[in-house]
């Protein structure tokens, strides 16, 4: 890989927190990430730093992967620039044409490019509504897609259960992360775009619950456990109690997988 000193020091910032934690990282399916070529990145987003242990997975395959984030990250010094050199894509929700045209610039450029198509955290911690970007970004490019699952990062920030409550940094020691990469898949040029985002929140729910029902996620008997989605055994809101918290734009599609309720 070429070098690039923001991406290569951020990591290693990144990973010297981690080791003060003490959180422990492991990948499953990382053949699934080729190692060269562009390739779209589909994961959930159950927590605000998600981008860093995803990142992580990928450098095991010597991928830099670009990120679609929140535009205002870019308002902030220091953040801001390294985010530019790292060639990460802001998304502002109500002009979302820029990093659409961004991203496939990078693709086309044979970068891979990861989206987080939930379009914000979810408080339920299921696969919300998604976005349909992904796969027009697919159709239109024919670049594969990989679907992605990050679990156990969300211990460390915990999301609101309801609209009073605050989320609050927890930063436990000893956690475990995982991050899933799922067998990648193609949109035909002819695609719904519905029926393509329907078949990736199938595909992306299979392995977030993968992760989740792994021994060390699972709850311990009776506890009140607020980071694990209330269908597995925890106490986070319910799909339905989450939507007054999850704040879906209008174009999301709303899910056909997972929990009913």
């Amino acid at each position: 890989m070429a070098r690039e000193p923001w991406y290569a020091g951020t990591i290693l910032l990144g990973k010297g927190l981690l080791r003060g934690l003490d959180v422990k990282r492991a990948w499953h399916g990382t053949e699934h990430l080729p190692t060269d070529g562009p390739v779209l990145l589909a994961s959930n987003h159950a927590s605000f730093p998600d981008f860093a242990f995803v990142g992580e997975a990928g450098l095991s395959r010597g991928r830099r992967i670009r990120f679609l984030c929140r535009h205002d990250m870019w308002d902030v010094p220091v953040v801001g620039r390294a985010m530019r050199s790292m060639r990460h894509v802001p998304v502002d929700r109500e002009a979302p044409a820029a990093a659409y045209l961004a991203a496939r610039r990078l693709l086309r450029e044979g970068e891979p490019v990861c989206a987080f198509p939930e379009a914000g955290v979810s408080h339920s911690y299921t696969i919300r509504a998604l976005m349909p970007g992904v796969a027009a970004l697919a159709r239109e490019t024919g670049v594969p897609v990989v679907p992605v699952a990050v679990w156990g990062q969300q211990r460390l920030w915990p999301l609101r259960r309801h609209l009073e409550e605050r989320a609050q940094l927890s930063l436990q020691r000893g956690i475990r992360v995982d991050v899933a990469f799922g067998p990648a898949f193609s949109v035909e040029p002819g695609a719904d775009l519905v029926e393509v985002t329907r078949d990736l929140g199938q595909r992306m729910t299979g392995l977030l619950e993968g992760l989740q029902s792994l021994a060390h996620h699972r709850p311990r008997p009776g506890e009140k456990a607020r980071w694990h989605p209330a269908h597995l055994g925890g106490t986070a809101p319910t799909r339905t109690a989450a939507e007054p918290l999850d704040l879906l734009p209008r174009s999301a599609i709303r899910p056909t997988w997972g929990p009913e309720v």
